[in-house]
């Protein structure tokens, strides 16, 4: 899709029977920036005065150490890659407390990316001040005109100025705060190594290790974020 990138399709978690009307969500890692971008789009419901579906984007920070690279994987090919695979290792749910708007008409200063794939969700893309002082230590990155690119999101009545949790919003036109967890149930976290003996006589240890596959692992990303009416937030109630 895109060079040094990755792409993951997730899904949403949700305590209920039912899930929300999901159509999607994809996770995006570039490398060279280290950026992801999670992109979800949720279906509406109609009856409740809802538009046809909603498109989300959450951007942030990541560790590089905690995926395979693009180009690692561009080498490693998977066995039967339509199977359904049991990931190796739990990593369980990290929180995301997002505090700012990104400005798609400046937000090719994160990444060049953001406008393209988040070009729907022109008032919900979403980010973090902690992520903008990470990105300013990166080479090329300034946090003056990361800061130029967000917006923090509005003050409200609340002693603690953070909106109410949606799920104890009464009122649907009320602004609160959504949470939403998504989680990847498969992805490549690291490589692979085996021991085998080599036919190079004249290799001092026969036994070395080799590159052999990629570790799998599943993990969930819950984000709080801000949303001016209850009614973009169905599912948290």
């Amino acid at each position: 899709m895109f060079k040094d990138t990755t792409t993951l399709a997730g899904y949403v978690k949700s305590d209920k029977s039912f899930s929300p009307y999901l159509y999607n969500v994809f996770f995006l890692f570039f490398f060279l920036q280290e950026v992801q971008i999670l992109k979800a789009l949720v279906l509406g419901e109609e009856e409740r005065g809802q538009s046809q579906y909603q498109v989300m984007c959450f951007v942030h920070h990541f560790n590089k150490d905690d995926y395979i690279s693009s180009d690692a994987m561009s080498k490693l090919r998977q066995k039967n890659p339509g199977t359904i695979r049991i990931p190796e290792e739990d990593r369980g749910r990290e929180n995301y407390t997002m505090s700012h708007f990104i400005d798609l008409h400046q937000s090719d200063v994160i990444s060049e990316h953001v406008s393209t794939l988040c070009g729907e969700a022109k008032d919900a893309t979403y980010t973090r001040e902690s992520d903008l002082h990470k990105w300013a230590n990166i080479p090329g990155y300034t946090l003056s005109s990361l800061l130029l690119t967000t917006r923090p999101f509005p003050l409200t009545n609340s002693v603690l100025g953070e909106a109410k949790r949606c799920y104890d919003t009464p009122n649907i036109w009320s602004s609160c705060t959504c949470h939403l967890e998504m989680c990847i149930g498969w992805y490549p976290c690291g490589l692979k190594y085996c021991k085998g003996k080599f036919l190079d006589k004249s290799s001092t240890n026969s036994n070395s290790s080799y590159r052999c596959g990629i570790k799998t692992c599943k993990k969930c990303s819950l984000f709080s974020y801000y949303v001016r009416q209850k009614q973009l937030c169905l599912w948290d109630e």
